[in-house]
């Protein structure tokens, strides 16, 4: 009952017509910043915590426009992907192996409904997560050290390599050159600058933004010119905009599993949307069996990670409120916000500052009626970029593309690493490789190497304590579950034939 009590006063301050201004405008915001590639979730609310503090709003609603702009992002994220095949983030990517085959079968305008909905639903289901589970779930996470960690991204991997259709090994061979990929610049345990090649324009590591703009945007850039000059139709573009009841219905429990799954995957901190979509589009596309056709324009393949990616984003904040812990590169920013107003997050900040925490719980609820309210009627004009004749829409993909990448560094070297990239995604997709299992292994890379290297070090290069707890266990059994049953099931099934 107290529980309630406390979300009802968080409710009357965030109804208040300044939080209420402060949490459409992010919404807003947050969704134009999303659809954009390059940006993200970080870079939103980067760019507005200092805003927030320089007009000095009080923190409670300095908290409220960050969240909502962290929100936006994520269901921003899902247009750029759907359309053009150009994932917003990383945690979008997913979104893209089914929503951009809806988008060329005419249906971008379902697609980008369908994954609003999702949206929705999964940040409403982990928002009720926290209200109802957040201190159970942070004490919960504090169980996963790095040998959990490590087994939990391998899992993730298995999840994607072993469910890659008639194509594990391409699929195994994607994930092992985006691990290598991640491993090129500064060791930050030795010092050691490894795989440059002695240029230091390397020296910081590849940044995400050029290889998934090079192997996504770049390359899907010269599959268009190569249809283009072949005189094949590239995208068609019918009059229905939104999903029905009946594609409601076939999305419905899948919507509402990947929600559970990806609060709780983002109650992990680092964790992350990257792998709570992997994860969840894994589990629908094994659900699903032959009656699925993933990678092909299956909409549960958009309405599965989308709603997963939603879910993390939200429960990403749990381990911020209750531990004081970022639970993703984001939350970890508004931390820093909270610094800027000398507020400290953790287990007290419950008891000490209720107003400020149940406040930017009940906003998130808001939040996420706004920008399904901003989002739904919006599918017509997001539709409509896919009317835009070839010789303005390439020029115009290559532009924004260029713009994300120069902005991160403002070098030409990235341009032209960037190009590199396009050209080897485009002859690996030529060849049928997916680009997925590559851009999860460079975003997870780093992390995992860095979760190996301190669970070893806490036992002297022990292997043991990779195994030793339960978690760890039930993680490597799932993977090796993950990876071994879909060639044994095609097999069984090539048998019968």
């Amino acid at each position: 009952m107290d529980t309630l009590q406390y979300l009802l006063a968080g409710f009357s301050v965030a109804l208040t017509p300044e939080n209420l201004a402060v949490a459409a405008l992010g919404a807003f915001i947050g969704t134009v910043v999303g659809m954009l590639p390059g940006l993200g979730p970080i870079n939103g609310v980067a760019i507005l915590m200092p805003l927030a503090f320089a007009l000095k709003l009080p923190p409670e609603t300095a908290l409220i426009l960050l969240a909502a702009v962290y929100m936006g992002c994520e269901y921003g994220g899902r247009i750029s992907s759907i359309l053009l095949n150009v994932p917003g983030d990383a945690g979008a990517i997913m979104t893209a192996l089914d929503g951009y085959p809806m988008a060329q079968k005419g249906m971008g305008g379902v697609a980008l409904s369908i994954s609003a909905w999702s949206s929705f639903v999964g940040s409403v289901v982990a928002t009720v997560g926290i209200v109802l589970f957040a201190p159970l779930l942070a004490r919960w996470a504090l169980a996963f050290g790095p040998a959990e960690y490590f087994a939990l991204m391998c899992f993730a991997f298995a999840c994607i390599t072993g469910l890659m259709g008639d194509a594990p090994l391409k699929a195994a061979l994607a994930a092992v050159l985006g691990l290598s990929l991640s491993t090129v610049g500064l060791d930050s345990n030795s010092g050691v600058y490894r795989f440059t090649g002695d240029n230091l324009h390397l020296s910081d590591g590849i940044q995400f933004i050029v290889v998934v703009i090079g192997v996504f945007s770049i390359s899907e850039i010269l599959l268009m010119l190569e249809q283009h000059y072949k005189s094949e139709g590239l995208i068609k573009v019918t009059g229905r905009a939104l999903f029905n009841f009946k594609e409601m219905v076939q999305t419905g429990w899948g919507t509402l599993r990947s929600s559970v799954l990806g609060f709780v995957v983002g109650v992990l901190p680092g964790a992350g949307a990257t792998i709570a979509s992997a994860m969840a589009y894994a589990m629908e596309k094994r659900m699903a069996g032959n009656d699925g056709h993933f990678g092909e324009g299956d909409i549960r393949g958009v309405a599965a990670p989308e709603a997963a990616n939603n879910a993390s984003a939200a429960g990403s904040f749990v381990p911020m409120l209750t531990l004081g812990v970022p639970g993703s590169g984001t939350t970890a920013v508004m931390v820093g916000a909270l610094s800027l107003y000398n507020i400290t997050p953790g287990p007290a900040l419950f008891s000490q500052n209720p107003t400020l925490v149940w406040g930017l719980i009940a906003s998130l609820f808001i939040a996420n009626v706004m920008l399904l309210i901003i989002n739904i009627p919006m599918v017509g004009v997001f539709t409509r970029v896919l009317r835009l004749p070839q010789w303005l829409l390439v020029p115009g993909i290559l532009a924004v593309s260029a713009i994300g990448v120069f902005s991160v560094h403002a070098t030409t070297f990235d341009l032209l690493l960037m190009t590199c990239f396009g050209v080897v995604g485009y002859v690996l997709r030529k060849q049928g490789v997916p680009m997925a299992p590559l851009i999860l292994g460079f975003v997870l890379g780093d992390m995992m190497e860095q979760n190996l290297r301190r669970a070893l070090s806490m036992t002297n290069g022990e292997m043991g304590i990779l195994i030793e707890s339960p978690i760890s266990q039930g993680l490597w059994f799932s993977a090796v579950l993950m990876v071994l049953v879909p060639p044994l099931l095609r097999w069984h099934a090539h048998q019968k034939i």
